[in-house]
């Protein structure tokens, strides 16, 4: 009985390699021999194969109206001329099309308005998913130009003083509300606490402090009398820095 159990399992049971896994290290093999050995090609293709299935969605997981992108992992700091072929990405599932958006044009909205809360909706969509898009992908996917995307995010921006949650605020790439000048208005105009501004602009409480200390630095050496090339060489800090800063205080100052 065990013979005959043998016999069959070495008959058959090569059929268990036929699989996309093995394709993928055969591959691997092929075109990386120096990689390892066959436990690591079976591991790399194991881990391709988890890749994908993680940025691929099934038909039925999308409904009418729905897409699915990939955005810029919002956790994933951007470094220095990094590009997007480094950049950790991830899968988010947007309402391109909504019934809101049809009720918005039937009740003869402006296209500004109607694209502004479009591109608002996807952004936060998008955030609530790990993700950040930039203005380009919001380009793309309203059939727009990227200056016009940051026209309409940054004027509703600042009318509702409040960040979209976007590439271009968040990862400070691109155009967009000077974060910090938000955080500032709200910590000193507002009296906001710190945990507050954080939730309130979808920051860290890390970050959200190390921008009033830096304002705070830089308004210090305003105070002195330093210029401000001489705060941009005290604070170890550029120049475009230490005058957006600059303005900041000025529209505070200019507050009641």
């Amino acid at each position: 009985m065990g013979s005959a159990a043998d016999y069959v399992r070495k008959k058959f049971g090569p059929l268990r390699e036929k699989t996309l896994q093995t394709v993928i290290a055969q591959l691997i093999a092929e075109q990386f021999p120096r990689i390892g050995g066959p436990r690591i090609q079976a591991l790399c293709a194991e881990m391709i194969l988890q890749r994908i299935a993680e940025v691929i969605r099934a038909r039925d997981q999308l409904t009418h109206g729905q897409i699915l992108w990939l955005a810029v992992d919002r956790d994933h700091r951007p470094k220095h001329r990094q590009r997007i072929r480094d950049t950790r990405l991830v899968p988010v599932i947007l309402d391109l099309s909504t019934s809101q958006d049809v009720d918005q044009r039937i009740a003869r909205c402006s296209v500004a308005e109607r694209l502004t809360a479009k591109a608002v909706r996807l952004c936060q969509q998008a955030y609530e998913q790990s993700g950040l898009l930039s203005n380009c992908d919001l380009a793309e996917l309203l059939s727009l130009d990227d200056s016009r995307v940051s026209t309409l995010l940054t004027t509703y921006e600042a009318a509702a003083e409040k960040i979209v949650p976007r590439r271009a605020t968040l990862h400070d790439v691109g155009t967009g509300l000077t974060h910090n000048g938000l955080i500032c208005h709200k910590r000193y105009l507002e009296g906001k606490e710190s945990h507050v501004i954080a939730q309130e602009t979808y920051h860290s409480l890390e970050a959200v402090d190390r921008y009033l200390a830096q304002f705070d630095r830089v308004r210090c050496c305003r105070k002195l009398g330093m210029s401000p090339e001489e705060t941009a060489y005290t604070l170890d800090c550029s120049l475009g820095l230490v005058h957006q800063y600059l303005e900041i205080d000025q529209q505070l100052e200019a507050q009641p």
